[in-house]
């Protein structure tokens, strides 16, 4: 059961147990790689090859060939049955897809599926401007274990902008510290520092504006940063506990 596999649902929440009832972890994106660990009736147990994340999927929607060549660079972009004619359905940013036919403005990555050029880039290609990855998500709602345009929570909106780049970064924040370097302690902070607290973490955007997807406020947001340290330290009673730098 250890085979690689590729899913191509849409996105799935991956569940810390096989119930729909139990606390939603993570999520899988389509064209995302996975082994099967073990099969539970409906539900199989999967470890993401990106960044090695074990949860229960439903067991469907997954295929082992699979050849990505394009990636979503779009917050989200819809699913057209044929060109022009859209469904319901959208793939979320960082899916990676297997384009096999082009024609003016649309590629064909399914049978019935079609995705618009405008929402998708070349899988090598890299965006350097991690500002332009965060902002995207901006208003986009918090929701634990998200990591799409229907939800984000605070790790996965740092970890999207590696996983963007095909490049490897962790999933949860306790996780994340530990594989950062950490900077100075020194409160001079500038664009691409990350500041982590237990159980949270934010980017800045230059020398005064942080982004994260908060709690409290329900969404992704932009906010001072110093204004933030002090809510945190005044709501919660967490100091902030390391200071790392965006480096890819």
């Amino acid at each position: 059961m250890q085979n690689n596999f590729y899913f191509i649902g849409d996105f799935s929440n991956i569940y810390r147990n096989p119930s729909r009832k139990s606390e939603v972890t993570s999520q899988i994106i389509y064209g995302e790689k996975f082994k099967i660990l073990a099969k539970n009736k409906n539900w199989i147990k999967i470890k993401t090859l990106f960044d090695n994340y074990k949860g229960f999927i439903k067991n469907s929607k997954y295929v082992k060939k699979f050849n990505p060549n394009y990636k979503i660079s779009s917050l989200k972009a819809k699913i057209f049955k044929k060109p022009g004619i859209g469904t319901k359905s959208w793939l979320p940013l960082a899916s990676k897809l297997s384009v096999f036919e082009e024609n003016k403005n649309y590629v064909k990555i399914e049978k019935n599926k079609w995705i618009k050029k405008s929402d998708i880039k070349k899988l090598n290609h890299k965006e350097n401007n991690f500002t332009k990855i965060f902002k995207k998500f901006i208003n986009v709602k918090y929701v634990w274990g998200g990591k799409t345009f229907q939800g984000i929570d605070c790790s996965a909106l740092l970890q999207i902008f590696f996983c963007y780049n095909n490049s490897f970064y962790p999933r949860d924040t306790k996780d994340q510290i530990k594989h950062t370097k950490k900077n100075s302690k020194k409160r001079n902070f500038k664009k691409g520092d990350i500041i982590f607290w237990k159980g949270h973490v934010a980017m800045c955007l230059n020398s005064k504006q942080l982004i994260h997807a908060y709690g409290p406020e329900k969404k992704v947001v932009i906010m001072p940063i110093i204004e933030t340290i002090n809510r945190i330290q005044k709501t919660t009673k967490l100091k902030v506990k390391k200071i790392s730098r965006i480096k890819y």
